[in-house]
């Protein structure tokens, strides 16, 4: 009886698994590869970044910026420094000749999320239309900042998601990295493309300075350190339907670097995590848990194994179907970021998400992590 139990509902969310993977692969081909066509742009554009300790990246950031084919009397960039301890305000004041503003918190009291207190000042500085957020260890091709605004021109939107995607990788880890993230950025395409946002980041993110103040910034979604992105997106997405946009081209990509340690990826991944639990959408949230259960059956049955047989061709069967899920997906998203190469860590990542998927279903829902510095929940 149980093993007929067990088989049932593992094959059950075996195919569910495998349904829902195929219908973000249908959003993530609906959303249109957008391409400019246009040189002359009227939107005037407030980029702002949140900087913490970043002295060996915020330079090269900076410049990238300064450097966008876009023209300079409708763009400004808007720099916070998040109580840096080395020379991060010193690199951004050598650009203050160049137009860059600096912020510089001096928050005396602990608060629950620096960096939404951090994007809300900048934006209280700003009196530009759009708001593009971005991290200070991000580059991008000239072309980046009139895509996206070459994209928004085109649409009624109200927010804006772009892609991210690692580069530079150092070593094998790094590069499974970028195939695991690679997915994650196509959950949150495909989300759109299906009219059902989830997920962004905001380390490419775009929304109008009105729509932040109408829905009052960060107000209810304040008590997470993180959550600046993808909470902020379900509350435009709730009061706009329909008025979230993915700009599907490869000059609009933001590029920054995997964790180059373990302990760090954790960190990142139980931060990220956390966000779950403020869901709102509460068909987003079963999807995770019933994600999760997934991966646990597939691991019970692994264990199960040594007392019956039959359970490990059971594992067997819903990790290929995993495998062939997640590499339906992955095959389009390889070739938009031009990296099919890292597809041949899919068998190796089927099994390792598995665990690690476990581990910070609860890690990240029911503790602190460590970001930047800080010990925050």
């Amino acid at each position: 009886m149980v093993v007929v139990v067990i088989s049932i509902i593992s094959i059950a969310l075996a195919l569910a698994y495998l349904g829902l993977v195929l219908f973000l692969r249908r959003g993530w081909l609906a959303v249109e590869t957008f391409n400019l066509n246009r040189t002359r742009f009227k939107t005037t554009v407030s980029i702002l970044i949140a900087a913490r300790n970043e002295e060996d990246k915020i330079f090269n950031t900076i410049n990238d910026i300064l450097l966008q084919d876009y023209p300079a009397d409708l763009m400004e960039l808007i720099v916070v420094d998040d109580h840096s301890s080395d020379r991060t305000s010193e690199i951004v004041l050598s650009f203050a000749g160049r137009g860059v503003k600096l912020i510089v918190l001096n928050e005396n009291e602990p608060l629950n999320s620096y960096k939404k207190k951090a994007i809300t000042e900048a934006i209280k500085l700003s009196d530009s239309e759009l708001i593009i957020t971005t991290d200070a260890d991000c580059r991008m091709s000239p072309a980046w900042l009139k895509t996206i605004i070459g994209f928004y021109e085109s649409g009624n939107y109200k927010m804006i998601s772009s892609p991210v995607i690692y580069f530079e990788e150092k070593s094998k880890f790094e590069e499974m990295q970028t195939l695991d993230f690679l997915f994650l950025s196509g959950l949150g395409a495909a989300g759109i493309g299906n009219g059902m946002p989830s997920t962004c980041s905001g380390a490419n993110l775009a929304y109008r300075r009105e729509v932040f103040y109408e829905l009052k910034g960060f107000q209810g979604i304040d008590e997470l350190a993180s959550g600046d992105d993808e909470l902020f997106l379900h509350k435009v997405a709730s009061a706009y339907p329909g008025g979230i946009g993915f700009c599907k081209s490869r000059d609009a990509i933001v590029y920054t670097h995997a964790k180059s340690s373990l302990s760090e990826f954790i960190q990142q991944r139980k931060r990220w995590a956390s966000k779950s639990t403020k869901y709102k959408n509460k068909a987003i949230v079963l999807i995770g848990v019933s994600v999760w259960i997934f991966n646990f059956m597939i691991f019970l049955s692994s264990i199960l194994g040594f007392f019956n047989p039959f359970f490990w061709y059971l594992c067997l069967i819903c990790i290929s179907i995993k495998a062939l899920a997640e590499m339906s997906l992955l095959i389009p998203l390889c070739s938009f970021a031009n990296r099919s190469k890292l597809l041949w860590y899919v068998p190796i990542l089927t099994v390792l998400h598995m665990f690690y998927l476990m581990y910070i279903g609860i890690a990240g829902n029911s503790g602190k992590y460590n970001w930047k510095g800080r010990m925050v929940r």
